[in-house]
Order: C-alpha cells, then sequence, then structure tokens
C-alpha cells in the first residue's frame, strides 16, 4: 500500500509552508502529496511547486470540472504538470456537486455518469497525446489536440462516491479515488470497480484504488473531535433543497448513518450551531471515517481505516494554526508507522 499526505486550503497555509510541508513529508518516507482543486493557491500550482521541490508523486484529488473546467483548458493544465514533474502527477475529476440544481447552474443535463464519462475519456485522450473529435452531453470538440507530442504519461483518475460513478471508473479510470468510506465501503467499491473493468474488458489491477482518510491529531482530544467534527458534518449532512440520497448525505446514509443526520439535520433546523452539532454526533459515526485524538493510538487506527486501498493519503487536520501542527500529523502517521501498525506491530515513535 502506497501512503500518501493530503493538504489543503482549510488548514491557510501560506503557498511557502505548503512548500514546506511537502519537503518535510518526503524526509518522513511518505510516497505521495495530493490537495483538493478549487481553493487558493490553486492546486496545479501546488503540485508544480511539489514536484520542483521534492521526488514525490502529486495528485489533485479532485478537480471539480462541471463548475470549473473545459476538457481542453483542463488537460492543458494536467499536461503542463506532468511536464514539469517528468510524470509524476496524477489528475482526479469528480463532478464538483449533484441535484438537479446543480446540473441546471452549469448549463448541462442531470446525467452525471455520461458527464464524467465525457471528461475521463476526452481528457484522458487529449493527455495520451490523440487529436479528439468528440461530440456529448458535456463535451464538444472538433479536431482537437494540445499541440505537444511525446508527454509524459499522466493518469486520469475518477472521483465517485455512489455504485455507478464507482463502476464508470473501473470502466474508463486509470483509478479511482474514494472519499469518507469506511472498509466494508470500500470493498464494496473493489467489487463494483472489478465489474466496471469486466464490463471493458479491463483488468481491474489496473485500476488503482485510492481514498483521503481524514485526521486531527492533538492531545487536546476535545479540540480534536471538534475540528475533525465540523469536517465530517460539513460533508455528510444534506444541504437544503438537495435530495438526501445524493452526494455525501447519501454516501453516509448507505452506510447506515441516516437516522443520525435526520436528527442533526432536524437540530440545525431548530437554529443549532455547528458545535453543538459536532457535540451531538455520536462517536461511532466519526470514529467509522477517520481519526481524532493524541498520536500514540493514531497508526493503529489508521492502519484499519485503510483496508482494502491500493494508495491511502494522509488526509490533515488541525486543531490549532500554523505549520507545526501539521508537521506533528505527519510524524504520527508516517508510512512506516502505518505499515508496522497494518502488519500488527506495535508502532514505535516517530
Amino acid at each position: 500500500m502506497i501512503v500518501g499526505v493530503g493538504l489543503d486550503s482549510r488548514l491557510r497555509l501560506s503557498f511557502g509552508d505548503l512548500r514546506e510541508a511537502a519537503r518535510a513529508a518526503e524526509a518522513l518516507g511518505f510516497e505521495s502529496a495530493w490537495t483538493p482543486a478549487g481553493g487558493v493557491p490553486d492546486a496545479f500550482h501546488v503540485c508544480t511547486a511539489w514536484s520542483l521541490d521534492t521526488s514525490l508523486r502529486t495528485g489533485i484529488s479532485v478537480v471539480p470540472v462541471a463548475r470549473m473546467w473545459t476538457a481542453r483548458s483542463l488537460a492543458a493544465q494536467a499536461a503542463t504538470v506532468a511536464l514539469c514533474s517528468e510524470g509524476r502527477f496524477v489528475v482526479g475529476l469528480g463532478t464538483g456537486g449533484y441535484g438537479p440544481g446543480f446540473w441546471s447552474s452549469v448549463g448541462l443535463p442531470n446525467r452525471p455518469i455520461a458527464v464524467m464519462r465525457d471528461y475521463v475519456d476526452t481528457v484522458g485522450r487529449l493527455l495520451a497525446g490523440e487529436t479528439v473529435t468528440h461530440h456529448g452531453p458535456a463535451v464538444t470538440l472538433e479536431r482537437v489536440n494540445l499541440g505537444v507530442k511525446d508527454l509524459p504519461a499522466c493518469p486520469v483518475y475518477l472521483g465517485a462516491l455512489g455504485p455507478q460513478m464507482v463502476t464508470l471508473a473501473g470502466e474508463v479510470a486509470d483509478g479511482v479515488l474514494l472519499n469518507w468510506a469506511t472498509p466494508e465501503r470500500i470493498a464494496e467499491s473493489r467489487r463494483l470497480v472489478a465489474n466496471g473493468a469486466a464490463k471493458a474488458g479491463r483488468d481491474p489491477g489496473e485500476v488503482t484504488v485510492t481514498m483521503y482518510i481524514r485526521v486531527c491529531v492533538d492531545d487536546d482530544v476535545e479540540a480534536a473531535r471538534r475540528a475533525f467534527g465540523e469536517q465530517v458534518l460539513s460533508y455528510a449532512m444534506g444541504r437544503p433543497g438537495t435530495p438526501n440520497q445524493a452526494g455525501y448525505r447519501g454516501l453516509f446514509a448507505q452506510m447506515g448513518y441516516d437516522e443520525v443526520l435526520s436528527d442533526l439535520e432536524a437540530r440545525r433546523e431548530r437554529g443549532a450551531t455547528m458545535d453543538e452539532l459536532v457535540a451531538a454526533t455520536p462517536d461511532e459515526m466519526l470514529h467509522a471515517v477517520g481519526y481524532y485524538g493524541p498520536a500514540s493510538g493514531a497508526a493503529a487506527r489508521y492502519a484499519q481505516l485503510s483496508e482494502g486501498l491500493d494508495e491511502t493519503v494522509v488526509r490533515v487536520i488541525t486543531a490549532r494554526p500554523g505549520l507545526d501542527p501539521v508537521v506533528a500529523t505527519m510524524e504520527a502517521l508516517t508510512p512506516a508507522l502505518i505499515r508496522q501498525a497494518e502488519r500488527g506491530a506495535t508502532p514505535s515513535s516517530a
């Protein structure tokens, strides 16, 4: 299992601090560094800097294509980072939203599977150096290419939550990017990837299964719980007007937390604050999808949560600002410590 680190704009690190964090990650033995797109600093610039500063493979999980990019401009950006990194870059594509209101707001049909098939196919072909003609629900190209030959390989992964999208990843993408999934959900996703691969006549081993696992390492357990719980609920709770079976709300419901979330949403309607909602969230739900607490228990739990993944990404959450808690989290969850825990050994101190 490959072990990477995930850093994002919620950490409020400067561009220089993000570069320093990646250098620290490499020194600690991490093999990749990932960031989501859509924030500032821009993810493509961050990955380029990481590639120039370190030997880490870098990746974006994910680019919200439907609301931010055309296929051609996205391929050009990804190809540039692939060139700068000498082929050590992965671009992950995702919808960027869900529900009829979202799709109408971006001017696309409410057909997420067809839309993402369009993007993965056309972006992948452009990155492979092809001249592409395509007329689909999301992408229309007429004899378009990037104007550059012999580009380094740039794998295209697909961010996927629901069964149809995970199956599509097995059919068309180089990898699948899961999120907030329990080990049981990871196992089910692997089965769906294999189904999709079989449909396309592919070896399912060609499709890398990757996921962010969020962690907040801090000796102040209550502070760590608040910071971690806020991120869980920012994804899991339904947005007003959006179907409860869609997106992350649907994912958590399918994993057994529909009743919990319905209660929390009712509390929110009655005026509960985020702190009150986090306090009311059962520990069982929080523990099922990540880790918060002291360094001493982090690696063992992280190894359990990573079961079934080809690449696990330590997505850092901190309870306090600055670079120091980010580095402390990476020190608590080095690849060596995670692999020791995976083998059932007692992790030594970092």
